[in-house]
């Protein structure tokens, strides 16, 4: 990421190397060209997933910052961005946390639940200081979500914990990268939505606005924060729904802490299009979609999201 005055020195940069040149465009027409490139390089961060991995920058800017997201893999996955305590990293990760998680999801596979939460006591005390911070919500294969969030300076860990055919977590295959956010702001403003959506534990998910076809930017604001039963907060995910979707798998595939959940594949006839992860209480995050005619739902990583009313469908007619 740069600062708004390197941006205005690169763009003034360009321009006189454009005066230099001749081309068959005017030198207006490729200097806005120019401009518009580099302002869009600048304004947004690019992150790749081709299999098990995240392909984007190891330090960026703190504020705003929009992440385009571009799922090339043949697998579902989501980014979520963990705020470490200070002095905590990625090492502290691989001999501290994932032991746990990794041994507790073993048992749980093999139908002894009860010891499976149990051995996620031994979690560190330092883990439950963690600040999730936001990220986009999950995204199908082939697809690209597009996601806005606020970020504090400090040393943040990118994760997907979606889970392999075998159980194991695509965090344990690689979807763990260190990411140093710097005190130096971006400078970037949110955007403006033109679909307010608020999530509570309380509450559950309720939206205004005007659900048509077309693109939206849909903010998701986060009006409180509490762990559920499988021990984490809630998110906002949109889904599009086909003829042959199961609701009841859908809500059950939601849920981490069985077997079942989250596990790839996703259940048939879902298609799973970004959203907003797990934010603190009072933050606002920003996600864009396209919509077509048909069935749709905004959905929570929760258990029992339908209870909770945290999956709410709605139709996007012709």
């Amino acid at each position: 990421m740069k600062t708004n005055q390197n941006l205005y020195f690169l763009i003034i940069l360009l321009v006189l190397s454009v005066n230099c040149k001749s081309d068959k465009k005017s030198n207006t027409e490729v200097k806005e060209i120019l401009i518009e490139e580099i302002e869009n390089k600048s304004n947004t961060i690019e992150i790749v997933t081709r299999s098990m991995e995240f392909q984007c920058p190891d330090t960026i800017s703190s504020g705003w910052n929009t992440f385009i997201y571009k799922n090339l893999s043949n697998e579902t996955h989501f980014f979520l961005m963990d705020k470490y305590p200070e002095g905590k990293t990625i090492e502290n990760t691989l001999k501290d946390v994932v032991p746990p998680f990794e041994k507790g999801m073993d048992l749980i596979n093999q139908g002894n639940s009860e010891k499976g939460f149990a051995e996620f006591g031994n979690l560190p005390e330092w883990f439950f200081n963690v600040v999730f911070s936001g990220g986009s919500g999950l995204i199908g294969p082939k697809n690209t979500s597009i996601t806005t969030i606020k970020l504090e300076p400090g040393y943040y860990i990118m994760e997907c914990y979606v889970k392999m055919p075998n159980g194991k977590f695509h965090t344990s295959m690689g979807m763990a990268k260190p990411i140093i956010v710097t005190q130096e702001n971006s400078g970037n403003l949110p955007p403006t939505p033109d679909v307010e959506i608020t999530i509570s534990k309380n509450e559950g998910i309720n939206y205004s606005g005007n659900l048509t076809k077309g693109e939206h930017i849909f903010s998701v604001y986060f009006k409180d924060q509490a762990p559920h039963e499988h021990f984490i907060g809630h998110d906002v995910n949109l889904v599009k729904l086909d003829a042959n979707a199961d609701l009841e798998k859908l809500e059950a595939w939601m849920n981490w802490s069985t077997p079942f959940g989250l596990k790839t594949p996703v259940p048939e006839g879902v298609t799973f299009l970004g959203g907003v992860n797990e934010s603190p209480a009072g933050a606002t995050g920003y996600f864009k979609a396209t919509l077509t005619s048909g069935k749709y739902a905004f959905i929570s990583e929760v258990p029992e999201s339908k209870k909770k009313n945290m999956l709410k469908i709605f139709n996007i007619s012709e």
